[in-house]
């Protein structure tokens, strides 16, 4: 930029070629102007120029040209992968982050008949008694893996419930339910007395049990083992399975007292639950 002088007066700075000629500080003039005559001269900025040195210059046009059509490819590279690749990493992020993978599954423990905790050996039938709850809930009695009797199949009720099982091929026999508190205690007397030889017998108790039993039918259940149902009282549990022409007392018998001190319900003592393998009869 060179300078020029006219008698004293303000001369403008003329603007010489710059490379960023868009940029603003590439037109900054200043005036020469002569001081008084007293003073030497100085270089004194014109108030009217403008001063931006200190602004990084814009980048040419054909450079932000550039700049932009990258910008734009870029952002169709990752349209595209958006497009068409979102789902399958969806899907590996997924199976990932809940830990899936391909290796087989392990092979689910097995079920036992009637629910139980283990399994019965060859020649055995697997079954299990539970009791009523109160008066409530009622029992349940299941053999060889089918359930017998519960609220579900509609053929429980208050008192004793008996199911009378073929000892060699596990078939059901007969099942009745006989009411111990107000019942006719003649229809379990027969009952008991026409079991024939090699039946099994199961036996749950609900409510009440006691209240009708008489010496003659407590020993009918003597003779197919019981070793309780002389303390049988009113509203006990009791579960019980037995057999025409047991020479021992059953393995398979529980009972719980009613009494206040120790009763889970209201007047009514906790559920009993028995399960077991019990050997068929072999002839």
């Amino acid at each position: 930029m060179r300078a020029t002088e006219d008698e004293g007066r303000s001369v403008s700075c003329l603007p010489t070629p710059h490379k960023h000629w868009l940029s603003p500080c590439a037109l900054v003039l200043h005036t020469w102007t002569k001081s008084p005559r007293s003073q030497k001269d100085a270089l004194v900025p014109n108030p009217c120029c403008c001063c931006c040195s200190h602004l990084a210059p814009l980048p040419p046009l054909a450079g932000m040209i550039r700049y932009i059509a990258l910008l734009i490819t870029l952002l169709g590279i990752w349209f595209i992968m958006q497009t068409y690749f979102e789902h399958r990493w969806k899907a590996i992020s997924l199976r990932s982050w809940l830990g899936v993978t391909d290796k087989p599954r392990s092979k689910q423990l097995p079920r036992h008949k009637c629910g139980n905790q283990k399994s019965c050996s060859q020649n055995y039938f697997a079954f299990k008694i539970v009791s009523g709850a109160a008066n409530v809930v009622g029992p349940s009695i299941c053999f060889d893996g089918t359930v017998l009797m519960s609220s579900v199949k509609n053929n429980v009720g208050r008192g004793l419930n008996i199911a009378l099982v073929n000892g060699t091929s596990g078939q059901l026999l007969k099942a009745d339910t006989f009411d111990m508190y107000s019942g006719d205690i003649n229809k379990l007397d027969t009952f008991l007395r026409e079991i024939k030889h090699g039946t099994i017998v199961l036996l749950a108790s609900y409510d009440d049990a006691a209240t009708k039993m008489n010496d003659q039918v407590r020993a009918h259940f003597v003779e197919l083992g019981s070793s309780h149902v002389s303390q049988l009282g009113f509203r006990d549990n009791w579960v019980f399975l037995g057999a025409k022409g047991l020479m021992n007392k059953s393995p398979f018998e529980e009972h719980i007292k009613n009494a206040k001190e120790t009763n889970k319900y209201n007047g009514w003592p906790e559920l009993l639950e028995m399960q077991g393998c019990v050997p068929m009869k072999m002839d």
